[in-house]
């Protein structure tokens, strides 16, 4: 979607149209409940925190500003949401539950996968992204599933621009010593945005 039509449909969903409202969840919410179930991990409280974020949008669009994208904006609130669920599950539990964050619930692209072996990787990726802390792992899927910069993504989680490079460069590290038992040359491995793909 474009940036006018964008401004245009929250225009017209601040003075009340459905229709404009409809349109901003249709073209966002895919996105955004990939984004959130790869932090999550759990699709019910995936598709609740999405539900909420879209609710919290609508409810306060008159302080939402027209100089940013409404989908940076909706992630922000998704992201947060995310972390308030975080903080109190861990508060309830006494501890993080890491193994529903490796549990192997296939996505749409690795099913789309031609082979498989490039199945299996994609997959054994996918666990150890879901190994990597809240905020890398949201670093990680901004930048190579929603294409964000790291300008952008500075923006989404309220963080300075430094910050965003160091997730994103510990969660490579991370990664790639995660993978090292599996991947022998990282040269033949596509890259993560092709796999986030």
């Amino acid at each position: 979607m474009t940036r006018s039509k964008e401004r245009k449909l929250v225009a017209e969903a601040r003075n009340g149209s459905e229709d404009a409202a409809r349109q901003l969840v249709d073209s966002h919410k895919d996105r955004l409940f990939a984004f959130v179930w790869r932090i999550m991990r759990k699709h019910d409280e995936a598709e609740d925190i999405c539900q909420e974020a879209f609710l919290r949008a609508f409810d306060s669009l008159d302080s939402f500003s027209s100089q940013y994208r409404f989908s940076t904006w909706l992630f922000t609130i998704g992201y947060r949401l995310c972390l308030n669920h975080i903080r109190r599950r861990k508060s309830l539990t006494g501890e993080m539950d890491f193994s529903s964050l490796a549990s192997p619930e296939p996505d749409a692209a690795v099913c789309l996968a031609e082979s498989e072996d490039a199945r299996l990787m994609k997959s054994k990726i996918w666990e150890a992204v879901g190994r990597l802390s809240p905020p890398q792992k949201a670093a990680v899927m901004l930048f190579y599933r929603e294409g964000m910069s790291c300008e952008d993504i500075a923006r989404t989680l309220e963080i300075p621009m430094a910050t965003v490079k160091s997730h994103l460069h510990r969660a490579r590290g991370r990664l790639r010593d995660s993978l090292a038992a599996l991947v022998k040359d990282w040269t033949q491995i596509p890259s993560l945005r092709d796999i986030a793909s």
